[in-house]
């Protein structure tokens, strides 16, 4: 990843309903949602909604398919993990125990959730 994807994906996550927009897309992964969906979620109106999943989209971290009448939206987490990899790639120098508790932190969230044993 070069530097200038790198800042216009954090440029485009740098507004607060941009942000929660892909946070939401996140959360609904890998099935997305239709735009008027996500904007009843956000409670923003649609046609501004749809200038910042512009936004996001022109950044690479949100990907639509139309889908009959609707859009869907889809966070594109290959093009966040791109990102978080380019800002942490060189961050401990050769030294990885300074990144260490950012990569722990991200495996305890990220962990599969274990299905609970029923009882027989």
């Amino acid at each position: 990843m070069e530097s200038e994807e790198a800042v216009l994906a954090l440029a485009a996550l740098s507004q607060t309903t941009r942000l929660e927009a892909f946070r939401t897309l996140v959360r609904h992964e890998p099935d997305g949602l239709a735009a008027g969906d996500l904007a009843r979620l956000l409670e923003v109106p649609q046609n501004t909604l749809s200038a910042h999943l512009s936004v996001l989209s022109r950044s690479r971290l949100v990907s639509s398919e139309r889908q009959s009448r609707s859009i869907i939206y889809r966070a594109n987490l290959g093009a966040f993990r791109d990102v978080a990899v380019f800002l942490l790639r060189d961050c401990c120098g050769g030294r990885p125990e300074v990144c260490d508790p950012v990569v722990q932190t991200l495996q305890s969230c990220c962990a599969p959730k274990r299905k609970e044993r029923s009882r027989a």
